[in-house]
């Protein structure tokens, strides 16, 4: 972190749940503690890894109403009670004008936790369904348009960063959708500089896995509202991918951490990207060189 004290010891392993507005309906079992003491742990050595924090700054905390947007805030609310998180946090949820979406769901629990939040709409619907068949997914156009709002809010309210649950599970298959759809090794890095170059984009959740995620959702009685936009559409690409990965875990425990691992160890003189490592340089010792 930039421009903190040193971090304090971790808390005990059966530790309870503070006493925060968001852990109300969280069980007091240990198995719940160590999950939570767990996802706590990734995303401070995220955090602490990618040198997401700096002392004093607004982030905009976006919420979709999911399973992982619900825990990115409930975790960025239990490091900055402990200290760990010296940052103000403006929870935001974009109403994209979806029909049936409950509006009310959002505002009553972040008024309950007393979190500031904004609640903005723009019928980003609309546009989504009036420029894409049917036949097509709506993800590209609705994350652009989505994304565009939520950097315009963060200008508004004066935030330094956008902050977004992706967690690690959203990495690896964003990365096998570049290598089988893209022709290209990329993924959504953890920190990035938006193209305007004013705001930094940051993924907390980055190390956390999605099964874990699920299970602390759960377990918080978080009000989820399910994205009814997309999620009727049969086929999509990231869907395929998420099965290949399951088949693959299935067969061998294991085997997300291993892959995503990979992502933190890259060799670029062992690929074949000219940009990135100079082949061209590379020289043979010659024999008055060598040692004898």
């Amino acid at each position: 972190m930039t421009d903190t004290a040193p971090l304090p010891l971790e808390p005990d392993e059966d530790e309870a749940a503070p006493a925060l507005p968001v852990y109300a309906h969280a069980p007091s079992s240990g198995s719940f503690n160590k999950l939570r003491k767990k996802l706590i742990r990734q995303t401070r050595e995220a955090l602490e890894t990618y040198a997401m924090v700096n002392r004093g700054e607004r982030w905009l905390v976006c919420l979709s109403g999911g399973k992982d947007s619900y825990t990115l805030l409930a975790l960025l609310l239990d490091l900055q009670w402990r200290g760990l998180l010296p940052v103000e946090l403006l929870a935001c949820n974009l109403d994209q004008g979806q029909p049936h979406f409950p509006k009310h769901i959002l505002p009553e629990y972040l008024s309950g936790l007393g979190v500031a939040h904004r609640i903005e709409y723009q019928d980003t619907y609309s546009i989504v369904t009036d420029k894409v068949p049917a036949h097509k997914t709506y993800c590209a156009l609705c994350s652009r348009l989505r994304r565009g709002n939520l950097y315009r809010v963060a200008r508004e309210e004066g935030c330094q960063a956008v902050v977004l649950g992706h967690h690690r599970d959203d990495i690896l298959e964003t990365f096998f959708l570049n290598l089988f759809h893209g022709g290209r090794m990329a993924s959504m890095p953890p920190k990035l500089v938006n193209e305007d170059k004013d705001l930094m984009v940051l993924r907390p959740l980055a190390y956390c896995g999605e099964a874990e995620i699920a299970r602390f959702a759960s377990a918080m009685q978080f009000p989820i509202i399910p994205c009814d936009l997309c999620g009727s559409q049969d086929g999509l690409q990231r869907q395929q991918i998420k099965a290949m990965l399951d088949e693959w875990e299935r067969a061998q425990p294991g085997r997300r951490n291993v892959l995503f691992r990979a992502l933190t160890n890259i060799r670029p003189s062992h690929l074949l990207d000219p940009t990135l490592f100079d082949f061209t340089g590379l020289q043979i010792a010659t024999k008055e060189g060598r040692e004898t």
